[in-house]
């Protein structure tokens, strides 16, 4: 299975901007530029943003798996994601994938939860692919 996005560019990098589509068309021709990664309240979106997403996402229905393969199903996972980009000497480097997750799933126990979320964690396939910290902060709510 591949999937397939595009990113097109104009200009240098301050002043200029591109878009970027999806094989999905859920974005098409979404702008992003300098401004949309680097200064806040900026319409349109940046590659962090989309990284965050996709682990997000990925962790997510990775920990299904793990309750499914369990017994368990979940009410709810919220999961949200921060990508960390910070200037590292001459250039920038992403330095942390933080997950963030609160679930409710009837009759998990804590140790169960524990070892669901670190192993979901490990083996999402967004996760395998960064090669960054990763940190999880879970929380199972009732």
């Amino acid at each position: 299975m591949d999937r397939h996005a595009k990113a097109q560019w104009k200009g240098d990098l301050k002043s200029g901007g591109g878009t970027i589509s999806t094989g999905s068309t859920v974005l098409s021709s979404t702008p992003y530029s300098f401004k949309t990664r680097f200064e806040p309240g900026v319409t349109g979106t940046n590659p962090e943003e989309l990284l965050a997403a996709a682990h997000a996402g990925c962790f997510s229905m990775a920990f299904s798996l793990m309750l499914q393969n369990e017994g368990l199903v979940a009410d709810s996972i919220d999961t949200s994601c921060t990508i960390s980009l910070e200037q590292k000497g001459g250039g920038f480097e992403i330095t942390k994938s933080h997950l963030n997750l609160v679930a409710k799933i009837p009759g998990a126990s804590e140790e169960a939860f524990t070892r669901l979320t670190n192993a979901a964690k490990e083996g999402c396939p967004v996760s395998k692919l960064y090669d960054t910290e990763i940190v999880l902060d879970a929380k199972l709510v009732s």
